[in-house]
């Protein structure tokens, strides 16, 4: 008898990766209107009013129901009990979630799509080719020369290979360590270089909130100038074209309450600590920001977030359009 020759010892064998079996849906105008008939008849048969949070809605069980059609009633229901459901890039496990037109619904056939979760970092939004995250002030967006490991990059970094070892992230804008709010990531490389190199016409919209000292004597304007780095690592503005890049910072003063002010700031370029240097540089700092001439912290913390970030998105050419309300520290100072 022939000897067999294994190649592994027993159990010990490769397991094969098998991909995940994705369905994508966007949902029509004309499934949304037949859903919210049936959500109509339904509050109507249970006799209660159709107003506010019982408006008539498109609810996610239903439409998933007719987007799979195909499937045993019973099956899709577990997809969604059990975590395999997303809308727009977000699981979700709630059978009574409003759609509306145009959401993009996916459903992980194969298994349990991977959660990401973290107190201080928040996935906004995720595709194939990016993630837009909620980064909390204190957090550094990369690893420097001490710390490696507990940065946005690399918490995003190992979910993705949770996923699928092959799996890579690249990092397209950083925020400061002690601003807040929303940055984004690139799952390829082709992504990461469009936004990359087209970075100013790809961003239609970078809006932070800052709470500065003092009142400004104008409501609005914008400081222009060159920025450049002393050997203390500080920023500094210069009229030395050759040493400096230029920077475009417009603000707008929202409220002013208890000797603060709280500003709209938008961004025509994407210099290291822009935004503190020309508040600085203005005669009122941000609060909280010692290293730029504050003399208070009322938040313990620097009063910088990242609200808005409008984009072209690399792959499909969608408006990507994010925003996040103001921190509550913010809200309750002014």
């Amino acid at each position: 008898m022939k000897r067999k020759i294994l190649k592994h010892k027993p159990g010990a064998e490769r397991s094969v990766l098998k991909p995940d079996v994705i369905a994508r849906f966007t949902v029509e105008a004309d499934l949304a209107d037949k859903l919210r008939a049936v959500d109509a008849a339904r509050i109507e048969a249970a006799g209660e009013k159709a107003e506010g949070d019982n408006e008539p809605q498109a609810r996610l069980l239903p439409a998933l129901y007719a987007l799979m059609a195909d499937r045993k009633r019973v099956t899709v229901k577990d997809f969604l009990k059990h975590g395999q459901v997303k809308v727009n890039g977000t699981v979700t496990t709630l059978n009574s979630q409003a759609v509306n037109v145009g959401d993009l619904v996916e459903v992980n056939t194969s298994r349990q799509w991977q959660v990401f979760s973290n107190p201080r970092l928040k996935i906004v939004y995720e595709d194939d080719y990016i993630i837009v995250a909620n980064k909390g002030y204190g957090l550094l967006s990369m690893s420097t020369d001490r710390v490696k490991d507990g940065t946005a990059y690399s918490l995003l970094r190992d979910y993705v290979k949770r996923v699928d070892p092959r799996n890579k992230l690249f990092i397209v804008h950083r925020l400061d360590q002690h601003t807040s709010g929303l940055m984004m990531f690139a799952k390829t490389e082709e992504a990461k270089e469009k936004m990359q190199h087209n970075w100013n016409n790809m961003v239609i919209d970078r809006r932070y909130a800052a709470i500065v000292e003092g009142r400004p004597e104008q409501s609005e304007g914008t400081s222009e100038s060159y920025l450049a780095e002393n050997a203390e690592h500080l920023m500094y503005s210069t009229e030395d074209k050759a040493q400096g890049k230029l920077a475009v910072t417009r603000w707008k003063a929202v409220k002013s309450r208890n000797g603060y002010t709280l500003m709209d700031v938008s961004l025509d370029t994407g210099r290291k600590n822009q935004i503190r240097v020309h508040m600085s540089e203005m005669g009122h700092p941000i609060a909280g920001d010692r290293r730029y001439g504050a003399k208070s912290s009322p938040m313990h913390r620097l009063a910088l977030h990242a609200r808005t970030l409008r984009f072209v998105h690399p792959v499909t050419g969608a408006d990507m359009n994010f925003s996040l309300p103001l921190p509550a520290a913010f809200t309750k100072l002014v």
